[in-house]
């Protein structure tokens, strides 16, 4: 069966006007529930950093017990990567997207039986199947976004959508700060917040597939079809290569892998670093963790408009060399000037992820889908990466562990200046 068998596609676009619009009014309520999902796992994964920190209070964890939080997560994206992307070819993306929405749903309801027992290891279950959902939701949404409408705009969709991501990343952790931060006692190991807040965010969550259930997906787009002005989209120039052997496609996968280590590792113990290095509260110390989520938003739509004047991969390299900096600082713990180069980690790493997946897919064709399923699970950086930091955090201070994440910056950078390029 030809993939997304249950999302009709138009093989071939109708004649397009000279100037593409950013959709069609068909697409507009799929459109709406699919830019959703953005901020859904943004939500979700930015609240995993606050429940970091809470649970290192409320189950006495160190902070290398406590990275068990993104290990979950991000282990998750790893596991279920490829199968999410076999599940969006067999059965299409709306399917995708609900069963993505199911996994995250139940993932967030067995929060409660985990929080009556106040077993980590329980909860440690409910993060992974929860970001089973969120992997599902990430590796279906892409490509989905992008089928609506014409394929010269499908790069606006996407970055619209991200935009979302961000907002979502800011919303996190203010809703996690303020339920399950802001009202800690010292000593206590009272759970009732965490399981009351996965409570709604569930049951939120299976109202949204149960109303998206309803909605018809008209005829999506071909996202490799030539379009009416004769221009392809996507071509694979070199159709005789496999998958794995596109020199740029397998540093893209690196270059996430690492990507993803360095800003899990960063947002793990960013509370932290404002609790232990700053003398913040932790309630205060979440509270910067809204600002420094917005500043990524800034800096995404900042670097949205450079790319307008800087080749995006010129971009890459640059905030990638600037983050190094940024580290070097951080990990010198001096104060002010320290946590603001903290803050300053999130605007440049801002552009990095959907531009490390943009150039890897470049020019892949018909691999363009398995390609966005193995960059996708180069997110499992993200659950290994803090139990490195937590461990050196643990033994030598939470300042000397963001000398760490400068190796990361190092691939990005590589991939950057040097091994984004195709070769035909």
């Amino acid at each position: 069966m030809d993939s997304l068998m249950k999302d009709s596609i138009n093989p071939v676009p109708q004649p397009l006007a000279a100037k593409p619009s950013f959709t069609d009014k068909k697409f507009l309520t799929t459109m709406i529930f699919v830019t959703s999902l953005f901020m859904l796992w943004g939500v979700a994964i930015t609240m995993g950093d606050v429940l970091n920190k809470h649970f290192q209070h409320v189950l006495s964890l160190s902070r290398t017990q406590s990275a068990f939080v993104q290990f979950a997560i991000f282990g998750a994206y790893f596991v279920m990567g490829i199968p999410a992307g076999l599940f969006m070819k067999r059965f299409g993306y709306k399917n995708g997207v609900l069963l993505g929405l199911s996994l995250f749903a139940i993932g967030a309801f067995l929060f409660v039986p985990a929080a009556n027992t106040a077993s980590f290891g329980f909860f440690g279950v409910a993060l992974f199947i929860l970001g089973c959902g969120l992997s599902t939701l990430e590796t279906v949404a892409h490509p989905f976004v992008a089928s609506l409408g014409d394929q010269r705009t499908s790069d606006q969709r996407v970055n619209f959508a991200q935009s979302f991501n961000a907002l979502g990343a800011i919303l996190g952790p203010a809703i996690g700060s303020y339920f399950l931060l802001s009202h800690n006692v010292a000593g206590s190991t009272d759970l009732t917040s965490v399981k009351m807040l996965y409570l709604v965010i569930g049951s939120v969550i299976a109202l949204i597939a149960i109303a998206f259930s309803f909605v018809k997906v008209p005829p999506l787009t071909d996202p490799h079809a030539v379009v009416a002005n004769g221009d392809a989209v996507n071509v694979d120039l070199a159709p005789g290569k496999k998958l794995f052997e596109h020199v740029h496609f397998r540093w893209a996968v690196a270059a996430q892998f690492f990507n993803v280590a360095a800003q899990s590792g960063t947002w793990a113990f960013f509370i932290n670093y404002g609790h232990e290095q700053m003398g913040f509260s932790e309630a205060t110390a979440g509270t910067y963790l809204v600002l420094f989520m917005a500043i990524m938003l800034v800096g995404r739509f900042i670097g949205t408009f450079l790319m307008r004047i800087i080749a995006p991969p010129t971009l890459l390299a640059g905030f990638a060399l600037a983050n190094i900096v940024m580290c070097i600082i951080v990990a010198q713990g001096w104060g002010w000037p320290s946590f603001i180069a903290l803050l300053a980690i999130n605007f440049f790493f801002s552009i990095m992820f959907p531009t490390i997946f943009s150039l890897g897919i470049k020019n892949l064709g018909k691999h363009t889908q398995q390609a966005s399923s193995f960059i996708s699970m180069g997110v499992v950086g993200g659950a290994l990466f803090p139990l490195i930091m937590g461990k050196v955090a643990d033994n030598v201070g939470i300042a000397h562990a963001y000398y760490l994440p400068i190796v990361c910056y190092l691939v990005i950078f590589a991939f950057g200046a040097k091994f984004y390029k195709v070769k035909h």
